[in-house]
């Protein structure tokens, strides 16, 4: 154990950094992928799982913004400035809601029927093994430099989680069954996670 804190809280920024370098990497590929297959399927609820995985770089891409402000700054703009990193996070949330939301609508409107996806399925498998694992370090390691805006953040990985059960369920679906409503349903499912953790977000930043 570091007997400088000083030395040992860096460490622990540094962590911090590392596991929103993690976030990044991973989720652009998972984007791409998710986009990818989900355009070929037509499949919203896989579209908007790739377009999520973007929202979580944006969000991992302000973590960093933030996390390297730290020591360079003083205390009292370092505290504004995580303040304004979890605005940003929360906008996040909004944003890609307001799309899945508008489109899972249109499916279900319009029958436009997905194909069947098991690549789909595949990236929802790995994510639901990820995305826990990485929400916890991030939570614990925001908890530890008392860090609201990284706890906000493992909060977003957290809900990838959930939407990636949601995104697997509702593929499956469609696959075993031919329930083809399910991709759309999915969609809904992932705008009350995404806008309820968003509030929540915004809420804890006005906070004095």
């Amino acid at each position: 154990m570091d007997s400088n804190p000083d030395i040992s809280q860096n460490k622990l920024y540094n962590k911090g950094l590392y596991l929103e370098y993690f976030t990044i990497a991973y989720n652009i590929v998972e984007a791409v992928l998710s986009i990818l297959f989900g355009s070929l399927a037509k499949s919203i609820a896989l579209v908007g799982f790739g377009l999520d995985s973007i929202v979580e770089s944006l969000s991992g891409m302000i973590l960093i913004w933030r996390l390297r402000k730290h020591g360079k700054i003083p205390e009292e703009e370092e505290e504004r400035i995580e303040k304004k990193a979890q605005k940003f996070v929360a906008l996040t949330f909004f944003t890609l809601g307001l799309y899945v939301l508008f489109q899972s609508v249109k499916k279900l409107v319009f029958k436009d029927i997905p194909d069947p996806s098991i690549p789909g399925i595949i990236i929802a498998l790995v994510s639901l093994i990820v995305m826990p694992v990485l929400s916890h370090q991030k939570h614990r390691t925001g908890k530890q430099i008392r860090s609201e805006a990284l706890i906000a953040d493992s909060k977003e990985t957290l809900a990838c989680a959930f939407l990636s059960l949601a995104l697997l369920i509702g593929l499956g679906l469609n696959v075993l069954f031919g329930f083809w409503q399910a991709d759309a349903i999915t969609g809904l499912i992932i705008v009350l996670f995404l806008m309820r953790e968003g509030l929540e977000i915004w809420r804890e930043s006005r906070e004095e």
